[in-house]
């Protein structure tokens, strides 16, 4: 169990190397233990001292998990879901990403995944790299603008 400053300066510090949101800090000092009462008091001095913003650690996250991990629209919106993340601050991050962002991650991602596909006919093969791109969390509209102009070999 940490005392009240122990948790701030370690949170501070965790905050200071790496974009973190309200609730995983939140998630730390429930398992360290810490007051509730304490837990409020941190929570409010690491966003008054800017160490914790939940639309800044919006944007970060965003644009990391659409560029590196390859992932849609969807599957961002579910992991800010489960992270707390306001929704007015998830929409408003989420819309600063414009479809022609979607379709630069998943045109390469498409092209990688028809060459290890096995498929009887070209319905089958769309069948399965709609299914692939839906599990990365694109949406229908992306996939299919994908698939009918940009992917055709």
């Amino acid at each position: 169990m940490k005392s009240e400053n122990e948790a701030f300066l370690t949170l501070a510090s965790l905050c200071a190397q790496a974009e973190h949101c309200q609730w995983e800090m939140t998630e730390k000092m429930r398992r360290w233990e810490v007051d509730e009462s304490a837990q409020a008091r941190i929570i409010q001095r690491l966003t008054k001292e800017r160490y914790v913003d939940d639309e800044r650690y919006a944007r970060a996250f965003v644009k990391d998990k659409v560029r590196y991990n390859k992932w849609g629209r969807r599957k961002v919106e579910q992991a800010l879901w489960q992270k707390h993340i306001d929704e007015d601050i998830r929409q408003r991050v989420l819309d600063e990403v414009d479809d022609e962002e979607y379709l630069a991650v998943l045109r390469p991602l498409l092209k990688q995944k028809r060459k290890s596909i096995k498929a009887n006919s070209d319905y089958e093969l769309n069948q399965k790299l709609m299914r692939f791109a839906v599990g990365r969390g694109f949406t229908f509209d992306i996939i299919r603008q994908c698939l009918d102009i940009d992917c055709e070999e």
